[in-house]
């Protein structure tokens, strides 16, 4: 029995691999290609050119768009976390300063109450209503609301400076104060045993120096 036809035994598998595509296309493998062909080939390649240059741009777009998704989001992410830290702290703060604040208002309250009633009991002293009979009693009396105001006075003195004259400076305003303006307030015996405490040691090195490059000398 006469084997099956196999039509790829009489194919040229290299030529075949190597024939000129416009040739295909024409029917004809050995023909040369036309200028309409190649006209056509160029049209094409540029179409896909374009094709793709059309294509990265918009990735490039893609691209920017995504980084400028990225940065954002960045800056949400450090502000969100700034932000919360700063008014987290600013809370305390503040919280704090409040409660300082109401304390000494209420303090300040206090005090002012204290006062009218201080002033109160001395303007109410009238010596013209003393008599010989009660004029120990009154004085004793008139002494002592004296003395009570007094005290009050000395007492808010020390919790308000402003009551001494002096302004009231805040933690903040007292560590601005710089080292050349507290030296300021030095008299010059002060600032000279300042200037001792601090040069000594190199006086004593110098000693120390001189008194063994003179006993080399001598033992020269």
């Amino acid at each position: 029995m006469a084997s099956d036809y196999d039509a790829t035994e009489f194919v040229d598998t290299d030529f075949e691999a190597h024939k000129s595509p416009f040739g295909a296309a024409a029917g004809d493998p050995s023909r040369a290609p036309t200028r309409e062909e190649v006209d056509s080939k160029v049209a094409e390649t540029q179409r896909r050119l374009a094709d793709l240059k059309r294509a990265q741009e918009e990735l490039e777009r893609e691209r920017a768009s995504l980084e400028e998704t990225r940065r954002r989001q960045m800056e949400f992410q450090s502000g969100r976390k700034e932000i919360i830290h700063n008014l987290t702290r600013g809370l305390g703060l503040l919280e704090e300063a409040e409660f300082t604040a109401r304390r000494d208002a209420e303090t300040m309250a206090k005090t002012l109450a204290d006062f009218r009633d201080a002033l109160g009991k001395v303007e109410s002293v009238r010596e013209e209503t003393w008599t010989k009979d009660t004029f120990s009693v009154e004085l004793t009396r008139a002494l002592t609301a004296i003395e009570n105001a007094r005290m009050e006075w000395n007492a808010a003195r020390l919790k308000f400076p402003v009551l001494s004259g002096k302004p009231q400076t805040t933690e903040t305003e007292a560590e601005t104060k710089t080292p050349v303006q507290s030296l300021k307030s030095l008299s010059f015996g002060e600032l000279c045993k300042m200037g001792l405490a601090l040069t000594w040691p190199l006086a004593v090195v110098a000693a120390l120096a001189l008194g063994i490059f003179i006993a080399i000398l001598l033992r020269k």
